[in-house]
């Protein structure tokens, strides 16, 4: 006894292996749901299957082995009287457990907790009725062994292993096998037992007038006596027990339907009426041995079922050998079916005995081989027979637990004394219900001092009575006084409203029936996983555990002296050695009783000499005992302040958790807020470089336009070149603030696209050669000779990567080498930048992967930069699914090895890579391109651009523009914004291809970078989007990739030209022309007759169309035409030189 511990237990931390053990446990293939109740999901048979299967426990011989004995023993009147009143008894008591175990789908131990016992008190019966099942196991085998003695001379010994052995296979897979090993064994019992029966009352008819007035060999009267009749009701009560294996059965019954009577058929022949086959057995027994005994068979041998059906047989068989053969396969099949059952239900028995006890379950099967040996040891030992000697007492014991169930369930829950249903989970229950117990340990003290004879003849004889009905008297007169408060420690919580729910621990479905609400593990939990819970000290109800219980009782009935004084150590010590030197006591009295039977015959003095043998084994054995009792006594309680210092501890961390959980919820906070503040300055980020990129594109668009111009002063190329640098400079600035933001936030993607890798390499190395040779280092090249044309990657990361290793490597050598290494193998290229520069500590190798840090040396040797280059290396290689390493010496320089997939790409045709400059048009018929853009300076600046090369250009200014004008422009091409009012380029794209409009290539031009991943639609492909400012080289080769076409440089220009007019049968101009297209270009017709209205008229079309090279052209051709107006046309060139179009067009009118 200890003081539950006030102090908050901990939350339960679910253990993986202990998962895996419950797991392996609940394997119900084996187990049979050993410890829970019977779900709906496998009470899957038939009624009359299981009703078939619990009807032939009854096939056991130990029944008229019991008849013939009370024949034998106290004559015709007592013995049959006998039968009579407790085959009713027994009936009447049957009736109620089948019912409730049928009803609630749960076997006789989990009944018996919730009728009146409680968890751990009912622990008691469980250990009652595994006695019964081995001992029963014991009776049975050993018939079945003398059975093979007689028949086949096979030595008992060995009898005895096989009749056990035989058994252990067939109950391995619970009631499925049981089932079958039931239906097909049941005919030919029946038939090998009913057929004597009929021939032996056919052919001796006078054996029943014969036995009324047979006389007991005991009673040495047929008349009837009271203390006789007793006595032979003790033979017989001791099957009381057998409908706790009948409710086993019971429990896997599927659930009452509307048919209710033949439900209740099924639970009557499954359960009650075993004890009126039971009775013809009895009553054939005691006829078989009025047989026998006049076939002069030898009295030892009148209860031996094997020879009074050997003598059955003969008596329609005429050769004993072909008799004796029958009786042997009648004996085995009865034994193979009764034991089938006996070792069922000792495992089922042990297993809820020793879960309860020791919240350990190895598994059914180890329980069932543990029941089964224990018999073996019985038989071979010979204690079976001084077993036989107490089943008066045990009987007593029976009846007094059957008594106390039955009255629970008849009495107390009628009158509300008891909860109606069946509560069996330990959660639920207290450890101890006094209404049950109390009777149970009445009953039995009073019953056994009957049949000890203390209270005279007739109260030894009636003890059986006498047990049961204290016992059916006791329970509600407990329960009326203690108001039925035991019977439940807390009201059941409602787990689920759907039919199943998971247990926390094992992790599997149950039916909510079958689950709990566990504080200590905060969610639900199976009943096998709560039975096997020791961690948890009955956390859910810790007022209803046995120490507090009976510490209550304690203080509440015995005075407040003695109640401390029990409360000690030495108390504890005592109880403990008294129990176990109780237990000792008993299993030696089996003994001594066994080996008193063999020396009765010999002389007092042998007897003499043997209990003081015995007595001296007993106190060695009391000694170790004593010894044993004080080191369990010391051990526990120092576990037990083990487990207190342990729960301190854990609160304490709890309380330290708790506070840690308070901070790291201020810090989850403040970490959102921090996110949401970067979200929103990667959100302005993105905004801002979206209103960059819109005017960036207009001037890095008409600074390559102007570039193109062949009247460019030197001076003007080099303004235009700065222009176009320091526009570059800019949007290389914006993707480096997207990189950045994309970085923090984690949503950096790429574009895979078809890199000319041979040519890649080649610029990377173009760009830093002369920046090297500069500083005079020496570059060393080794680029693999077997690479591949084309590989598939992200070009921009790639390059990106490159240009930060290579960069660092130039920025911290000033002395020495840098070396770029490249190989190719299995799709893989292997990149190796190696330089003599600075190093890095070895120390810093890990920290400069982080963004902002750099190596101590850099700092100290004042190296210029932001510690984000690396940081951005090792994530884009991550990105790309590669590997990026580094090993350095400090002063003796580092060295990068990137390692990268790069799948090689077949291409169907080459990637364009033409450079706008040098183009002036292309072959085939003319093609048509629709601008859509909001802006016009965007939707200007593309068709400058193309209409010079011959493409026919025609602008939309929004979405619902291009939906109107797709199906009369009928483009070969679409270039689409996506930022535009009322209908943006994602939608239009999507409502051209859903409506079947046009199915023509679209290209994207857009300056948010963002737009690329929220392409909801297939209509474009991700290589298909372009971003502002736009690079008019790279929009010349996409434009040329999507319509195939081949392209007139100018140094084949008028060789093509040529060709062309040959093809139309057109003469060929003197002079090449700049441009020649799919249809020619709108040149102007020069003749002596054109007028100056007409100059104007065709100046004001090329203006129109925004042809500036041509409009150039015709200026220069009119200042020779019409010299007289040299002032317009010089204001016409200035115009034109600033792209002021509209200014141009005011020239004209106003020249009119």
């Amino acid at each position: 006894m200890s003081n539950s511990s006030k102090t908050p237990h901990a939350p339960q931390r679910v253990i993986k292996t202990r998962r895996d053990y419950n797991l392996w446990v609940a394997d119900q293939s084996i187990e049979d749901f050993a410890l829970r109740y019977a779900p709906a999901s496998v009470r899957k048979w038939s009624p009359w299957t299981v009703t078939n299967t619990a009807i032939s426990t009854v096939s056991f011989l130990a029944m008229e082995a019991i008849g013939a004995t009370m024949l034998w023993q106290y004559g015709f009147s007592n013995a049959i009287w006998a039968a009579i009143v407790v085959c009713l008894i027994i009936f009447l008591t049957s009736w109620p457990i089948s019912y409730y175990a049928a009803k609630y789908n749960v076997d006789v131990d989990l009944l018996t907790r919730g009728a009146g016992f409680g968890y751990i008190g009912s622990t008691i019966t469980s250990l009652i009725y595994a006695s019964f099942t081995f001992i029963l196991l014991a009776f049975e085998a050993a018939i079945m062994a003398m059975a093979l003695e007689l028949a086949l001379n096979i030595p008992l010994s060995i009898g005895y292993l096989i009749s056990a052995l035989v058994i252990l296979p067939l109950v391995v897979k619970g009631i499925g096998f049981i089932n079958k090993v039931q239906a097909y064994t049941q005919p030919l019992w029946l038939i090998l037992l009913v057929l004597p029966w009929i021939v032996v009352l056919w052919k001796q008819p006078h054996l029943l007038s014969d036995s009324i007035h047979f006389a007991g060999a005991v009673s040495a009267s047929s008349d009837f006596n009271l203390y006789y009749f007793g006595a032979a009701c003790t033979l017989i009560f001791v099957f009381v027990i057998q409908i706790g294996e009948q409710a086993d059965y019971l429990r896997f019954l599927p659930q009452q339907q509307q048919a209710k009577r033949s439900w209740h058929l099924a639970v009557f022949l499954g359960g009650p009426s075993w004890i009126l086959a039971g009775f013809l057995k009895v009553c054939m027994g005691m006829l078989l041995m009025l047989l026998a005994y006049q076939l002069l068979v030898p009295i030892a041998e009148l209860d031996n079922p094997t020879y009074l059906y050997w003598m059955a047989y003969q008596q329609f068989i005429p050769s004993p050998q072909i008799a004796l053969l029958l009786t042997l396969l009648l004996v085995c099949l009865a034994q193979i079916k009764i034991n089938v059952t006996n070792a069922y239900a000792g495992s089922l028995a042990w297993s809820n005995f020793f879960a309860r006890l020791t919240h350990s379950h190895p598994g059914r099967i180890v329980w069932l081989i543990f029941n089964v040996l224990i018999a073996v040891v019985l038989m071979e030992m010979g204690i079976i027979h001084a077993v036989e000697r107490i089943l008066g007492l045990y009987s007593n014991l029976a009846l007094a637990w059957i008594g106390a169930v039955v009255a629970d369930l008849m009495i107390c829950k009628p009158l509300g004394l008891s909860p109606k249903g069946i509560e069996f989970r330990r959660a639920y229950l207290y450890d101890i219900n006094p209404v049950g117990v109390g009777a149970l340990v009445i009953a039995s003290c009073v019953s056994m001092l009957c049949y000890l004879g203390v209270f005279g003849l007739t109260a030894k004889g009636l003890a059986s009575f006498i047990a049961l009905g204290t016992s059916m008297l006791c329970v509600p007169l407990i329960a009326l006084l203690t108001r039925g408060k035991y019977y439940l420690a807390r009201p059941p919580e409602q787990i689920a409203s759907t039919p199943v729910a998971t247990c926390v621990v094992c992790e599997r479905d149950y039916e909510v029936a079958d689950m709990a609400v566990c504080p200590a593990y905060q969610h639900s939990i199976c009943s096998l996983c709560c039975s096997l819970e020791a961690r948890c000290h009955d956390l859910c109800k810790p007022h209803a555990r046995w120490t507090v219980q009976l510490k209550t009782w304690i203080e509440r009935y015995l005075p407040k002296a003695w109640s401390q004084r029990l409360n000690t150590r030495l108390s504890q010590y005592l109880l403990l050695m008294l129990s176990l030197g109780l237990i000792l006591a008993v299993c030696l009295s089996l003994v001594y009783l066994q080996e008193k039977t063999y020396l009765e015959a010999v002389n007092e003095q042998a007897i003499q000499q043997l209990f003081t043998l015995f007595l001296k084994i007993y106190t060695i054995l009391f000694l170790l005992i004593s010894v044993a009792a004080w080191w369990l006594v010391l051990n526990d309680q120092s576990r037990r302040k083990a487990e207190q210092e342990t729960h301190q501890q854990t609160r304490l961390l709890i309380e330290e958790i708790a506070a840690h959980e308070q901070t790291s919820q201020h810090l989850y906070d403040a970490r959102i807020q921090a996110e949401r503040a970067n979200e929103a300055k990667s959100r302005y980020v993105v905004g801002i470089s979206h209103e960059l990129r819109t005017p960036l594109n207009s001037i890095l668009g008409y600074s390559q336009l102007l570039q193109k111009q062949e009247q460019l002063s030197p001076q003007g190329q080099t303004a235009l070149g700065v222009i176009s640098r320091s526009g570059q400079h800019l949007t290389s600035l914006i993707d480096g603030l997207l990189d950045l933001s994309r970085i923090e936030t984690g949503k950096i993607s790429l574009n895979m696209v078809d890199v000319h890798f041979p040519h890649f390499i080649e610029q990377m190395i173009q760009m830093f050669q002369p920046q090297i040779e500069q500083k005079r280092l020496h570059f060393i090249c080794e680029v693999s000779e077997h690479l591949p044309e084309y590989v598939r990657t992200d070009k921009k990361r790639l390059e990106q990567i490159l240009i930060n290793l290579l960069g660092n490597a130039l920025k911290f050598t000033t002395k020495g080498e840098i070396h770029l290494k490249l190989e190719y193998r299995f799709q893989t290229a292997y990149f190796e930048i190696r330089d003599t520069g600075c190093g890095i500590a070895t120390q810093d190798l890990e920290r400069i992967f982080n963004p902002f840090e750099r190596g101590s040396n850099v700092v100290q040797g004042g190296f210029t930069g932001t510690g984000l280059g690396l940081p951005i290396v090792k994530l884009l290689v991550d990105l790309l699914g590669g590997q990026l390493s580094v090993t350095s010496e400090l002063n003796q320089g580092s060295c990068f090895k990137v390692k990268l997939y790069l799948p090689s790409k077949a291409l169907v045709h080459p990637i364009s890579n033409v450079q706008s400059n040098q183009i002036t048009g292309y072959i085939g018929e003319q093609k048509r391109i629709l601008v859509v853009d909001n802006e016009a300076v965007d939707r200007g600046l593309v068709a400058n651009f193309l209409r010079p090369l011959g493409f026919i250009i025609q602008e939309a200014e929004s979405g619902i523009d291009c939906l109107r004008q797709v199906p009369v422009f009928q483009p070969d091409l679409i270039l689409m914004d996506l930022n535009m009012p009322m209908m943006g380029g994602w939608e239009t794209a999507h409502l051209l291809r859903q409506n079947n409009i046009t199915n023509v290539p679209i290209l994207i031009i857009s300056a948010n970078v963002n737009e690329r991943e929220g392409n909801p639609q297939d209509a474009v492909l991700s290589e298909d989007f372009m971003l502002k400012p736009i690079d008019l080289n790279l929009l010349l080769n996409k434009i040329g990739d999507k319509l195939g076409l081949t392209w007139i440089d100018q140094s084949t220009a008028s060789t093509t030209q040529a060709s062309l007019a040959a093809q139309r049968s057109e003469p060929i101009s003197a002079q090449p022309s700049k441009t020649t297209a799919m249809v020619n270009e709108p040149q102007p017709t020069h003749t002596q007759s054109m007028t100056f209205d007409q100059a104007l008229n065709h100046l004001e079309q090329l203006i129109g169309q925004g042809y500036i090279r041509g409009i150039q052209r015709a200026v220069q051709q009119y200042q020779h035409d019409f010299p007289e107006y040299n002032e317009l046309w010089g204001q016409l060139n200035q115009s034109v030189q600033k792209f002021d179009l509209k200014h141009a067009r005011q020239l004209l009118q106003d020249a009119r």
